[in-house]
């Protein structure tokens, strides 16, 4: 063993005993012998004539093939000559020069399929051209046996790997290559390797079949560009056939032979020859296969067979106009789909994909019948079938599905994927056959009714999924009239309790259900009743699952928002069955784990919160109910807060809990009610909801620094400003100044969306609640946004930049509802005037510069608001220096420069708006401003630009006229004139 073998066994070596170091230094050897272009190659060809070590053998082949791809074209015909005769060679098991010879053929797999890609690499380069002889030299050495037919198959292979399929992307110079190939193996020796093939198959099918397999295997690959009468012939076909049907031989060979057949069926031609050819293949005689043969893998590809069959049948219907040929068509449709059928519901198969593909073109196709025939009424019932068989769970998942465990959340999600495209497929067929869809949906929800145990609960959940999803494709109307079927399917669902109802998946899709159709119910309040058992008993909120349980709550308030008044008369019978739900609210206990955030136990208040929030609720009840409500809540939050600081950090974090969740339960409660109600029409319950606000306000005193309790009270806030009106406001400045005491960065964006919700909501009568508190808001942000700007750029965002470019798109949104709600002297107050300079640059910088065309916007339109507030007449100084701000700082550099720099591009359509607007605020600062501003506009900014005497001359008898059209379009060119005469040598700002 030489060094090079040596080296070669320390880089393969895989077990660890190697330290790397040496690893390396082999690799670094081996690769110094690689870079020898003038003796590689030839060292690589002895090496495989005399090692016997399998490493040693497949580094030369790599290296061969390596070193052809890279210098194929700078290689000497002599080098060319000896390594073409030498692969060739050994892979026919001839002699090299005479000399001794491992023999190759005789490895691993992995080795002679490299040997395989060097062989392929010399036909990329030399076929047809140099070497022609290729394929026909390697006929006669197949009489050698298995080993150099394998070889055969493999080089086969490769060649369509590498080079001739198209499943892989290919580049203009390897499809310009597969072409030259393909073309001339047709000319030159198609038929002889079609024939090779046959006498292979048949001599060695009874003592080889893992060779016949191979050789299968190859000619399933070419038989897509080959000529189609090689292979659909009276030798071919019936030797195929005779494959597949022989019970006495492999599965893998019958597979192989199957795989063929589907290729013929596959192979694009005219549809008139491709019914010629379906006809003539007689595939019937394969059906009885389907029921015999238990073999996953056997019975997967004669599916994918009568599957691709089918789709072919399908084509030609489409395709042919001929009514005899479409005749013919859909006989072969009706000979085949029993058996598809078959194969779906009793097996399962990994091509269901294309399967359900080909019965959607299916049914789609029976849309053009004006009336279906019984024939394909019956295939419709048998999609059906199919549908329900695939969608039914497996059985064997059924504990981890109700534990939810990684194994059935991962079958669920699966599951709901695959269901999707069958979904499609059935509201397909409930358009096409209607009446024959819900026959079947109703025997079904029958059949599951009739047979229900527990141990059929994944029968109950298809039947219950089906209908489901019926429910999508039914117009509003249909489900309110419940025509036909539906009223039936709809007392039968409501009145059913499956044995297996503690299921969690039947239990949820149940519930979804009943939900789907429940519109079903508002003109038809008789069932009423029966709706409110489901979603109040054991199947519903009262369900042993906690996952059921607050899925049925948040579905019950949607039914109670749908049915609203017609549950008026139920209300005592309501909240009499959802007394323990509330009252888990109220129980004081530091042990009990409380649901995380529990968005979903408040859904209970809230479906409470619509019913009782009705002016239909006569007013002494409506007070009755929200009094036993609110009282023990708000109750509760007093108790936990007595002393709350005295208690332990455990006994602290449970009581923190129990409030958040009390304060989203009162959050929810509040939404049923309207703002008229509460304060025109029943104030006594406004001041319920104040007594309650107060109590709430409370919980900032004593927890100021507690961020989720914070965040609970102020969407609380948010939630009594639209409840009680202007009737809130004596508690503002308490709450607000609470909220901003102890305020972090992060939550100030929520609370400058409450403050936009006050002022959007009363405008001008927050007045003195916005002047007291703006002091105290700019101060906080201004100390933590930095004067010259956030940074920007790959890697600079952190999460705490992030959080604070949200602030500061925050405080623009801010800034603006100031501005445009009359409320500008809110900036000149004597508390705020020394944050004024702060706004005034932060947005002119911002207008001039921002990355988001958005936010440049609405600075520009702030600016706009400004002049008209503090500019009301000419030549007025309401607000000290800010004339010449506007004139000097903002006309110049947001309205002349930022336009000018190239990165303001015209032609998107929200920077075309933003330009819009600073032509607009151009005319304003003309109208406010007078000639001072023209003056130094033209002076200053179009002298700086070079502007033509004649274009400023144009723009300034625009600005001074009242077409605003034709101002935008004049001073449009105008920048673009100057962009082209600077050329992008003058850079502003």
């Amino acid at each position: 063993m030489d060094d090079l073998e040596k080296a070669i066994l320390i880089i393969f070596e895989e077990y660890g005993a190697i330290d790397n170091e040496l690893k390396k230094r082999a690799e670094n050897y081996c690769n110094e012998i690689k870079e020898n272009k003038a003796s590689i190659c030839r060292l690589c060809i002895e090496k495989l004539c005399f090692s016997n070590l399998v490493q040693v053998q497949f580094w030369c082949l790599q290296t061969l093939h390596d070193t052809i791809k890279a210098c194929y074209l700078l290689m000497a015909p002599e080098e060319i000559y000896m390594i073409r005769s030498s692969v060739f060679s050994i892979v026919c098991l001839e002699p090299v020069d005479d000399k001794n010879r491992r023999r190759v053929l005789e490895g691993p797999a992995f080795v002679k399929n490299k040997l395989a890609q060097v062989l392929t690499t010399l036909i990329y380069f030399e076929y047809p051209s140099i070497w022609s002889s290729v394929f026909v030299d390697f006929f006669p050495h197949l009489s050698k046996g298995n080993l150099v037919i394998d070889m055969f198959c493999r080089v086969l292979n490769v060649l369509d790997d590498e080079l001739i399929s198209m499943d892989y992307p290919r580049t203009a110079e390897e499809l310009s290559v597969a072409t030259r190939v393909k073309d001339a193996i047709r000319q030159q020796c198609v038929s002889q390797i079609v024939r090779s093939w046959y006498d292979i198959v048949s001599m060695y099918r009874n003592n080889d079949e893992e060779l016949c397999t191979s050789v299968l295997d190859s000619m399933r690959r070419y038989i897509s560009w080959i000529d189609i009468g090689l292979i659909v012939n009276d030798a071919f076909i019936p030797l195929l056939f005779d494959l597949v049907l022989a019970g006495s031989l492999s599965d893998s060979l019958r597979g192989a032979a199957i795989r063929c057949l589907l290729a013929v069926v596959s192979k694009r031609m005219e549809p008139q020859s491709k019914l010629s050819l379906l006809q003539n293949l007689q595939i019937s005689r394969v059906f009885r296969l389907v029921a015999e043969n238990g073999d996953a893998e056997l019975v997967s590809d004669i599916s994918s067979l009568l599957t691709g069959y089918a789709v072919e049948a399908l084509d030609c219907f489409k395709l042919i106009n001929s009514e005899d040929a479409k005749g013919v068509s859909m006989e072969l449709l009706n000979e085949v789909l029993p058996s598809v059928f078959y194969v779906m519901k009793n097996f399962e198969l990994d091509d269901t994909f294309n399967i359900v593909q080909f019965l959607s073109g299916y049914v789609a196709t029976l849309k053009n019948f004006g009336q279906l025939r019984e024939k394909q009424l019956f295939h419709v019932g048998q999609i059906l079938e199919v549908i329900l068989a695939l969608i039914r769970y497996d059985p064997t998942y059924r504990t981890n599905l109700e534990v939810m465990d990684k194994i059935g959340k991962e079958e669920e999600d699966r599951m709901v994927e695959f269901r999707k495209d069958l979904f499609v497929l059935l509201r397909t067929v409930g358009r096409v056959a209607p009446d024959v869809t819900h026959l079947f949906i109703r025997n079904s929800l029958a059949s599951a009714v009739s047979s229900s145990s527990e141990s059929n609960a994944e029968e109950v959940e298809g039947a219950l999924s089906l209908l489901y999803a019926l429910g999508e494709s039914l117009s509003d109307e249909s489900m309110r009239s419940g025509s036909g079927f539906l009223s039936e399917l709809v007392l039968t669902l409501l009145s059913t309790k499956f044995p297996c109802h503690s299921n969690r998946l039947v239990a949820l899709v149940y519930l979804e259900t009943v939900t789907r159709y429940v519109k079903f119910i508002q003109d038809n309040t008789q069932y009423i009743p029966m709706v409110l058992a489901a979603f109040l008993d054991e199947r519903g909120i009262h369900h042993p699952n906690i996952n059921v349980s607050r899925r049925a709550s948040y579905l019950f308030m949607r039914v109670v928002k749908l049915l609203k008044v017609k549950l008026v008369p139920f209300i005592e019978t309501i909240l009499q069955r959802l007394q323990d739900t509330v009252a888990q609210c109220t129980i004081m206990n530091s042990s009990t784990e409380v649901v995380s955030g529990s968005e979903d136990g408040s859904h209970v208040f809230e479906a409470i919160g619509l019913l009782i929030g009705m002016e239909d609720v006569p007013p002494e009840k409506q007070s009755d109910y929200l009094s036993s409500l609110l009282h023990p809540l708000c109750q509760q939050v007093e108790t936990l807060l007595i002393n709350a600081n005295l208690s332990t950090y455990e006994e602290t974090n449970a009581k923190i809990s129990i409030i958040q969740q009390i304060i989203m339960a009162i959050n929810s409660l509040s939404k049923g009610f309207s703002e008229r109600l509460v304060t025109t029409s029943r104030p006594a319950i406004g001041l319920m909801f104040k007594q309650t606000l107060d109590v709430l306000l409370q919980v900032l005193v004593v927890f100021p620094k507690v961020e989720p309790l914070r965040s609970k009270v102020t969407s609380f806030i948010h939630r009594m400003v639209d409840t009680l009106g202007a009737s809130v406001f004596p508690y503002l400045p308490k709450a607000l100044e609470q909220l901003l005491s102890e305020i972090e960065p992060r939550e100030m964006v929520g609370f400058l969306v409450l403050l936009n919700q006050l002022i959007c909501k009363f405008s001008t009568k927050v007045r003195d609640i916005v002047e007291e508190i703006f002091p105290g808001v700019a101060d906080r942000i201004f100390s933590v946004i930095p004067r010259d700007g956030l940074p920007s750029g790959p890697g600079a965002v952190t999460e705490e930049i992030r959080e604070l470019q949200e602030l500061q798109r925050a405080l623009y949104t801010f800034l603006h509802v100031i501005a445009t709600h009359d409320l500008s002297s809110v900036f000149i107050t004597p508390k705020s005037k020394a944050y004024l300079d702060p706004v005034m640059q932060l947005l002119l910088h911002s207008s001039c510069n921002h990355k988001d065309i958005v936010v440049r916007k609405a600075c520009v339109q702030i600016f706009t608001r400004l002049i008209k507030d503090w500019c009301a007449q000419p030549y007025e100084e309401k607000v000290p220096g800010f004339r010449n701000f506007m004139i000097e700082a903002f006309g110049i550099n947001c309205c002349l420069y930022s336009v000018l720099d190239r990165s303001f591009e015209l032609r998107d359509a929200n920077t075309f708006v933003l330009f819009g607007e600073i032509v607009l605020a151009q005319k304003v600062m003309y109208e406010k401003l007078g000639n001072d501003f023209l003056v130094h506009f033209v002076s200053k900014g179009f002298s700086a630009a070079h502007c033509p005497p004649d274009l400023a001359e144009q723009y300034s008898q625009k600005l001074q006229g009242n077409d605003i059209k034709a101002l935008k379009s004049f001073y449009q060119s105008l920048i673009e004139n100057l962009r082209l005469q600077q050329n992008g040598s003058l850079v502003f700002r």
